[in-house]
Order: C-alpha cells, then sequence, then structure tokens
C-alpha cells in the first residue's frame, strides 16, 4: 500500500512567513494562475495589516497583498473564524486599497483592479459549491441586455468589458469540497484543505509548494513557533465549538436561545465566564470575544460585572 503524502506546511502560514520572498513567488504565481486560468506573474509583496504581528492575528486572519505585472492587486486572505459580516468585510478591505492605491489628483481611470481571494474553513452562508466568483454586471431592466464598453473606453480602461474594471471575489469554501481532485485546480483545493499534495498532482506551483513547504525542513525553532499556531487554530476551534453548544440551549421563558442566563442559570453563566475569560488572556477584545461567542458586546460586558 502506497505511503501516504507528507503532511505539508498550511497556507496560512506559508503565506504569513514564506511566501513573501520573492524567491517563492512561483507558488502564490501557480494558485493563482490555477484560480483565474490565466497565467500570472507576481512583481511584489504590498504592504498590509498582516505584515505586522498584532496580538489577534492568529484568531483573524492572515492575508497578503500583491501586484502582479499588469498592475493588478490581489488580496489573499484566510479565514479560520466565523463571522457573519464577512461580506461587508471583503468589501471594505476592497474599497480601503482603491483608496490607498490612487494618488491625490489622479484620474479615476488609475483606479486600480482588485482581485479579493477568500480560502474560508467555515461555511459562509447557504451553497453547495466550493468556489464562488463574484463580478459586477450592469443588466438593463427593460430587454435584459448588458451594458458594454465603448471602443474609446476599451481604449481608456485596457479592458474589454465593464467588470474587468470593478473588483472581483473569489470565495472558496474547503468544507464543500468533496477531496476529489478533477483538474488542477482541486488540486490546489485538495492541498489548501488537507495540507498534502499527491504525487500525480501537476498544477502549476504545487511541484515548488511540495519541496518549499516540507515541515521537515522547518528549523526546531520554525518548528516551535508553527506547532504553538496549530494548537491556537485548534483552541479557536474548539472554542467556536463549545460556546455554539452553549448558545443552543434554550432559556426557560419563552423558549429564547440563551447565551447568558443570570439567576437560577447561574452556572451557565459560570461556564461561559470561564471561557471568555480564557480568550481574554490571551488578547482578545470585548468585540473579538462576542463575534467568535455569538453574544452581543452587551452580553459580554456583563459576564465580567
Amino acid at each position: 500500500m502506497p505511503n501516504s503524502p507528507r503532511k505539508l506546511i498550511s497556507f496560512d502560514w506559508a503565506i504569513k512567513k514564506i511566501l513573501r520572498s520573492k524567491a517563492n513567488f512561483g507558488i502564490l504565481e501557480g494558485f493563482l494562475s490555477e484560480l483565474l486560468f490565466t497565467n500570472i506573474q507576481i512583481l511584489e509583496v504590498l504592504e498590509s495589516e498582516s505584515n505586522q504581528d498584532l496580538p489577534d492575528d492568529k484568531f483573524n486572519r492572515v492575508d497578503i497583498k500583491v501586484k502582479d505585472s499588469e498592475e493588478k492587486i490581489y488580496i489573499i486572505e484566510v479565514q479560520f473564524s466565523r463571522e457573519l459580516d464577512y461580506l461587508q468585510r471583503i468589501l471594505y478591505a476592497c474599497s480601503k486599497v482603491i483608496t490607498e492605491h490612487l494618488p491625490k489628483g489622479v484620474p479615476y481611470a488609475e483606479v486600480s483592479k482588485v482581485i479579493s481571494v477568500n480560502i474560508l474553513h467555515f461555511d459562509l452562508g447557504k451553497g453547495d459549491d466550493y468556489i464562488y466568483h463574484g463580478t459586477t454586471r450592469f443588466i438593463g431592466l427593460h430587454n435584459q441586455t448588458e451594458l458594454e464598453l465603448s471602443e474609446e473606453q476599451k481604449n481608456l480602461y485596457a479592458v474589454k468589458k465593464i467588470a474587468d474594471l470593478y473588483p472581483e471575489y473569489y470565495l472558496i469554501e474547503l468544507r464543500n469540497f468533496n477531496n476529489v481532485a478533477k483538474n488542477t485546480l482541486d488540486e490546489w483545493i485538495y492541498f489548501l484543505k488537507n495540507e498534502q499534495i499527491e504525487d500525480n498532482f501537476t498544477a502549476k506551483g504545487l511541484k515548488e509548494a511540495k519541496e518549499t513547504l516540507d515541515v521537515l525542513k522547518m528549523t526546531p525553532q520554525e518548528r516551535l513557533a508553527y506547532e504553538r499556531h496549530q494548537e491556537d487554530l485548534h483552541y479557536q476551534a474548539s472554542m467556536y465549538q463549545s460556546t455554539y453548544v452553549l448558545g443552543k440551549l434554550e432559556g426557560k421563558e419563552e423558549g429564547i436561545e440563551i447565551g447568558i442566563v443570570i439567576g437560577e442559570e447561574r452556572g451557565m453563566k459560570k461556564a461561559l465566564l470561564q471561557t471568555a475569560t480564557k480568550m481574554k488572556k490571551m488578547g482578545m477584545s470585548h468585540h473579538d470575544i462576542a463575534e467568535i461567542m455569538g453574544l452581543t458586546l452587551e452580553e459580554i460586558e456583563t459576564l465580567f460585572i
């Protein structure tokens, strides 16, 4: 029986620590090329919030912002914790990039094309696919035809259609992937979900990934930091699951789902307080604790009274 492929460094850690090096651009270029069905050449890594070692970065997001040879900007984000307003957050992120990269006094024709790629370890909404692609189109209300660019606009913007001017969004929901790689893009999704690359995979960038992201090539210090990062992610998932189960318990009055019960349900409050206290000690704000535990900010503050 053939040996199972060796576990590789997770993609979120690779983005944060390894793929920012120009020597390793080929891995990220391969992933983007397979996702967009075109050859991508990365010119540089741009500054972003995740370049900084923030106290809550392991709980919130790990992202990288890069620019390609056509001046397009890509935001690549790996998200572990469930956020109900995640769709608005990626809209805000794209808008922020657009404003940051448009110097004062420059015509709007110079607005950067932004592509947001989101690798999600949770179910974002209702849907049975594992890759969703969103663009902006203008459709006539009466005849249902799509608005197109004039020839002058095509020459001005150097694009073929209106959707090419606006941000694009890719949502990759790893939980929905059934681990059957039917094409080279699926091979990348398989790696993102399982942290393994099969010997017969041929997708762009995966050969480099298999060589570069080998855990055994880490120094002892690097491996220790990586193991702590993985433990943090497991702890986060455990905390979310625990608080979700607690939150599903019904209250005594009117069948309302409870997050906090005062009085006769002191035991429940104590359990929630213990969970919230652990998260607070790890540097998380009341707002972040409320988001993960599925409670309101007022309920979280009530816990600590």
